[in-house]
C-alpha cells in the first residue's frame, strides 16, 4: 500500500498565519487596555472572532501564547533588545524607548503583571549572555566588582522599567528617555574604559569594603 503523502496547501498555511496573527493582535488589543492578568483565553478568542479551541491549535497553552506574544511584539516595535556590541547597547534605548510609547498600555502590563515577569524570567539568561557578549571588549581587564556593576546597570537603563520611571518621575518623552537612558550608558562605559575611579570606588578602598 502506497505511503500517504503530506499536503501542504500555500493557501492552508496563508490561512493557518493569517489566524495566528489575528490571535496575537487580539493579545495586544486586550492588553493595552488593561492587566495581563485579566487577559483570558476566551477573552482573546472573541477579540480574534474566533473559537477558544482555534487558539489551542496555535498554541499549547496561555503560557505559550503570551512567550509567542513578546516575540511578535519586538518584531511589530522592530526591537532587537539583544545587543551584539557596546555600541547596540548604548544605543538602544533610544531606538527601543519611543517605541514603546506606541505600545504604552502593553509595555506596562508586560512590566506590573505575574505573566509578564514570568515571561522576562525565561528571558533573563539569555539576555545576560548577549549583554556579557556586547561588553566583553569595555570590560576585560576590569575587576570583577566594577564589571558586575556596570553590567548591572547596563541591564537597568536599557530596559522597560527604566521607561517607565524616566516617563512617570522625570516627565520625559520616550524620546527623552531614550537619549538620557543611552547618555548614562556611555558615561558609564566611557569611565570605566579610562580606568577612572569614583568616589564610592575611593572610600571602598580607604574602608576596606
Amino acid at each position: 500500500m502506497q505511503a500517504r503523502r503530506s499536503y501542504s496547501s500555500p493557501l492552508r498555511s496563508a490561512h493557518t498565519e493569517d489566524t495566528r496573527e489575528r490571535i496575537l493582535a487580539a493579545t495586544y488589543t486586550l492588553l493595552g487596555q488593561g492587566d495581563a492578568d485579566d487577559v483570558t483565553i476566551d477573552m482573546i478568542a472573541a477579540e480574534a472572532g474566533i473559537q477558544k479551541r482555534t487558539i489551542f491549535r496555535h498554541f499549547e497553552n496561555r503560557e505559550a501564547l503570551f512567550d509567542a506574544f513578546w516575540v511578535w511584539l519586538n518584531r511589530k516595535l522592530d526591537l532587537s533588545t539583544l545587543p551584539q556590541t557596546a555600541e547596540d547597547l548604548v544605543a538602544g534605548p533610544k531606538t527601543a524607548f519611543p517605541r514603546f510609547d506606541e505600545a504604552d498600555g502593553v509595555i506596562r502590563a508586560s512590566i506590573h503583571s505575574p505573566s509578564g515577569r514570568a515571561m522576562r524570567v525565561r528571558a533573563t539568561a539569555a539576555r545576560r549572555d548577549a549583554f556579557a557578549a556586547a561588553l566583553a571588549s569595555h570590560l576585560s581587564g576590569v575587576e570583577p566588582d566594577a564589571a558586575q556593576r556596570a553590567e548591572a546597570l547596563a541591564h537597568l537603563l536599557y530596559s522597560a522599567p527604566a521607561w517607565e520611571v524616566l516617563k512617570d518621575y522625570g516627565g520625559m518623552t520616550g524620546t527623552q528617555a531614550g537619549h538620557a537612558a543611552a547618555w548614562a550608558l556611555d558615561l558609564i562605559l566611557s569611565a570605566i574604559s579610562s580606568g577612572e575611579k569614583t568616589k564610592a570606588d575611593v572610600s571602598s578602598e580607604r574602608t576596606g569594603e
